[in-house]
């Protein structure tokens, strides 16, 4: 059974789509390649990222949730209209005793007389409406939500930047540890071969036992390196599928070989780099380090934009507190029925016993004095914005130095990986004439020994320059504000869909 299909008995809802269309993806790839294990390429992990990482569920929550805030800012200048009803029945009419002079004048100062007030039964209801007229804080409240959702929004762009990039370096180092494992099999099956040759020239008598046992050791000892490397790729694929959201015990290889991989060019030589040449290429790389690329990773990068909307969002709150000063006007209007009637209740009796009434008023309220609440609360806001202020003034200290760090890892790589090429072609042709001389009698195996070493060194060192380009490139994509895919909005809105 496809291992990614087996989960579907705790799998629902958005996470079993993806993983069904996700699915027939893999398998393609999958049966062109010729292999049994799904293999999945960069762009493809991208896209299970940006549909299924929490961290953008959780984003897309807050920009929902900024939408439901904007419309409770709106209800608050809207007109607030209710209609209420209420029925009395008097079991027993309430008497109150009143001076009987009132009814006869002969009575005697201070008595009394009983008098039942109201009737069996009453009836009351309407409607009521209220306007706010004028409310500072109200109305600075709606541009606040507005800005609210800006936010939101940009908290978005951020984490996507943010998935983007991760996917990106755990992908890569996914690439380098099964690149760590080919290369540690290559150097056993070459030290394999040459013990099988070894054995060989024993039986002829052109060696010892003691190359033999040599060779025996070193294939013992290349053993654990293997198994180390191979527990390092599943540890690496946990990661990039716990940044996709998915099972993390599902089977699966990614496509990319850094051995092909060639840092300068624009084009790939080998089909399984095509995706990892056109995320590399999305966005150019700027050697330069002047005022003008630097402002443009301030425009760009996430964090920055989200500290300016924040700037603004307090800027806008600072006018709701002064606003705290100003009066408030609102406008109210009541329309009210009521009846009474006597003995068996008669809903909606006769008209004589009905009277309607119409009130419409306007109140002015304006604070005079509420302590130190206003004031205080103006001081903290302004003490917030200086708060961010400094934010964005290390945001900026740190996106220049992280621009710094990741082109000079870039430079040092542009330097080196020519040299990391010679130097495999010089190993490949050191270790071949170490073989030969081998077997010619004139070599020993301390010679084939350090050449295979020389040959593994070498290959290693370029993959691992390759790794540590395209990670720097991740990391300066990210610096710089420009993470391929984030700002293509039919790309976005397209892994986005898949949240709803």
């Amino acid at each position: 059974m496809n291992p990614f299909l087996k989960k579907a008995g705790i799998l629902t809802g958005t996470v079993w789509l993806i993983i069904i269309s996700f699915t027939f993806q893999v398998k393609a790839q999958s049966e062109a390649s010729g292999s049994d294990t799904p293999q999945i390429t960069l762009i493809q992990a991208i896209d299970m990222a940006l549909a299924n990482n929490t961290q953008m569920k959780r984003a897309l929550l807050s920009v929902k949730d900024a939408d439901q805030q904007i419309r409770t800012a709106w209800s608050n200048v809207m007109p607030s209209i209710a209609a209420s009803a209420t029925y009395t029945r008097n079991l027993e009419i309430p008497v109150n005793f009143i001076p009987a002079i009132l009814f006869d004048p002969n009575a005697a100062e201070g008595d009394l007389v009983p008098v039942a007030f109201g009737t069996d039964n009453s009836w009351n209801g309407g409607f009521s409406a209220s306007q706010i007229i004028f409310n500072g804080q109200a109305f600075v409240g709606i541009s606040s939500a507005e800005l609210y959702k800006s936010a939101q929004n940009e908290a978005l762009r951020a984490t996507s930047q943010g998935i983007v990039t991760q996917t990106r370096i755990t992908y890569y180092q996914v690439l380098i540890a099964q690149e760590q494992v080919r290369l540690i099999k290559a150097q056993y099956d070459r030290i394999k071969e040459n013990l099988d040759d070894t054995k060989k020239l024993l039986e002829q008598g052109f060696t010892d036992d003691y190359t033999v046992l040599q060779l025996e050791v070193q294939l013992s000892n290349v053993k654990p390196q293997l198994t180390n490397a191979e527990f390092a790729v599943e540890n690496a694929k946990r990661e990039l599928l716990d940044v996709m959201g998915l099972p993390l015990d599902l089977t699966f290889i990614v496509a990319g070989n850094l051995s092909s991989y060639d840092i300068y060019s624009n084009s790939y030589a080998d089909e399984v780099n095509k995706d990892l040449k056109k995320v590399d290429k999305k966005n150019p790389y700027l050697s330069n380090n002047d005022s003008l690329m630097f402002n443009q990773a301030f425009e760009n990068r996430g964090d920055l934009r989200i500290l300016d909307v924040q700037n603004e969002l307090q800027n806008q709150q600072l006018k709701a507190q002064w606003s705290q000063y100003l009066p408030t006007v609102a406008a109210q209007y009541n329309l009210m029925w009521t009846a009474a009637q006597p003995g068996t209740p008669i809903f909606f009796g006769t008209e004589d016993r009905r009277a309607r009434s119409q009130v419409l008023g306007l109140n002015v309220q304006m604070p005079l004095f509420q302590g130190f609440k206003r004031d205080a609360a103006i001081q903290q806001t302004r003490i917030r914005i200086k708060d961010i202020e400094l934010q964005q003034h290390q945001s900026e200290r740190d996106a220049v130095k992280e621009l710094l760090n990741a082109q000079q890892t870039i430079e040092e790589a542009y330097l080196t990986v020519e040299a990391r090429q010679k130097a495999i072609q010089q190993a490949k042709t050191g270790y071949e004439r170490a073989i030969a001389r081998q077997k010619a009698g004139v070599g020993s195996q301390q010679e084939v020994t350090d050449a295979n070493l020389q040959l593994q060194q070498a290959e290693i060192g370029y993959a691992q320059t390759v790794f540590t380009y395209l990670m720097a490139k991740a990391q300066y994509d990210q610096a710089m504000g420009k993470v391929p895919f984030v700002d293509d909005i039919k790309y976005l809105k397209k892994n986005i869909e898949l949240n709803k």
